[in-house]
This record gives structure tokens, C-alpha cells and sequence, in this order.
């Protein structure tokens, strides 16, 4: 008899620590997706806050679907290596879609479009009218990023930075001829920033064609199903279009 009650007890617990595991997977307290806050206005610090477009984006997609979704800062040349390994759940950062990267992460439906543009100064605007005419110049750009490697298609020189504003500066101070980023940001930089835009512009139209998306860890079905149905969600109410505006990129 006690022995029929032990293995009913063993039973009842084995059960409880399943559904209390179980329990545990479903009350997740949310998503974390990381973002290179280095790139306004999708990502930047403003008065020691996390803000832009995307960093409001996550939590809009989260609440639409009913679940926890924050955007921590992290350096862009660590973000894809921290995916990989578990660290966060997504990327955030203004990821372009390629078919490299689909092989290591699956990309939500797009955000933006976007291109690669060429930034120079003012002075210059004469002279320079797009890529084709910095043939053998020194270009600026974010390491790692689509702009570094759509020059590698052109014989141009390259300087690597770790954010495009360390290139803009250099930019100005002559140590390079132009700076290649996406136009989203470049918009930023030349349009809504009055330190630059008298001083910068932006050299014609954009020599290549993006989509910008939310990164998940490859096979991450559950995660991008969530970040596909809330920005579904946003974009029918509406709400999505009112963030595109208040952060210019209509």
C-alpha cells in the first residue's frame, strides 16, 4: 500500500513540475531585440534615452499582439554574433534583407525601403553627382554594414568606422571625400540635423535598393509569426503610418 502511494506521489509531482514548466514557458515576460543605436532617426540616444523609430516600433508590434517587446542598445559589429548565441531575440537596427543573411536569421515582412546614397560636402556639390564620380576617392562607412560592402563593387577606397557619424565627422574635417549609409539615415544627417544640413547633401539618388525587416534567430517560427501579426495589426489601424510620420520617414 505505501509503495502504490509512493508512486502516486512520484506521479502527481512528475506532473506538477511539467505543468509548472510549461506554466513557465508561456508566461515569457517578453522579447528583447537588439538595436546599434548609433543610426537616427530608427535608433539613437537622445538625453541618455534609448529612442527613434524602431526602439518605439518593438513595443507597438508587442502590444498589438499582447506580449513584452523592448530594444536594448548593442554595438553593431557584436549584434548578429549575439543573435546567433542566444543573447537577445531579435535584431531591430535597421537590418537590410540579403540572401547572406537569410541563411543565419529569418527576416519579418519589411519595415522601410531603403537605399545606399553618398553624402558629401555642399562644396562639392558641383562636382560630385552620385557614386560613379568617386572613382580612386576616400569613402566613409559603418563597418559591416550594407554601405561597406555595396563599395566593394566600385574602385573607390574605403574607411571603416564604427558609426556613420564618426564618418560624417571625418567627412567634414576633410579626411575623407564622401560617406555612404542607407538614405534613411542620410536624410537625418542632411535634412533634419541643422548642424549639417548646410554643410552636407546628398549626391544624387540611391545606388542600390533595400529592404529594411526585423531579424529573428533562424527557425524562430513562433517569434516571427508574433512580430508579422503586430505589425499587420499596426499597419491596418493605422498606427504604424502615425510612427513613420512623427519620425519623418513618409
Amino acid at each position: 500500500m505505501k509503495h502504490k502511494i509512493l508512486v502516486l506521489l512520484s506521479v502527481l509531482l512528475l506532473l506538477s513540475s511539467l505543468l509548472f514548466a510549461q506554466g513557465n514557458k508561456e508566461s515569457k515576460d517578453g522579447y528583447v531585440f537588439a538595436s546599434d543605436a548609433t543610426w537616427p532617426p530608427l535608433e539613437f540616444v537622445e538625453n541618455g534615452q534609448l529612442t527613434g523609430f524602431e526602439v518605439e516600433l518593438m513595443p507597438l508590434i508587442g502590444e498589438k499582439v499582447g506580449v513584452t517587446m523592448t530594444v536594448k542598445n548593442i554595438p553593431w559589429d557584436t549584434i548578429f554574433a549575439g543573435l546567433a548565441n542566444g543573447a537577445y531575440d531579435g535584431v531591430a537596427s535597421g537590418v537590410t534583407v540579403t540572401e547572406e543573411r537569410k541563411a543565419t536569421m529569418d527576416f519579418s515582412t519589411p519595415i522601410l525601403k531603403a537605399g545606399q546614397v553618398v553624402i558629401i560636402r555642399t562644396s562639392d556639390a558641383a562636382k560630385v553627382k552620385g557614386i560613379d564620380d568617386l572613382s580612386g576617392k576616400r569613402i566613409g562607412v559603418q563597418i559591416g554594414t550594407t554601405g561597406d560592402f555595396a563599395l566593394e563593387n566600385y574602385p573607390v577606397t574605403r574607411r571603416a568606422y564604427d558609426d556613420i557619424g564618426l564618418a560624417i565627422e571625418d567627412l567634414l574635417n576633410g579626411n575623407v571625400d564622401a560617406a555612404v549609409c542607407d538614405s534613411l539615415i542620410a536624410s537625418d544627417f542632411v535634412l533634419a540635423n541643422e548642424n549639417y544640413k548646410s554643410k552636407l547633401s546628398v549626391a544624387g539618388e540611391p545606388f542600390t535598393e533595400e529592404d529594411i525587416a526585423i531579424a529573428v534567430k533562424k527557425g524562430n517560427k513562433e517569434l516571427l509569426d508574433l512580430v508579422n501579426n503586430g505589425l499587420e495589426l499596426a499597419k491596418k489601424d493605422g498606427s504604424f503610418d502615425q510612427l513613420k510620420k512623427k519620425w519623418n520617414l513618409l
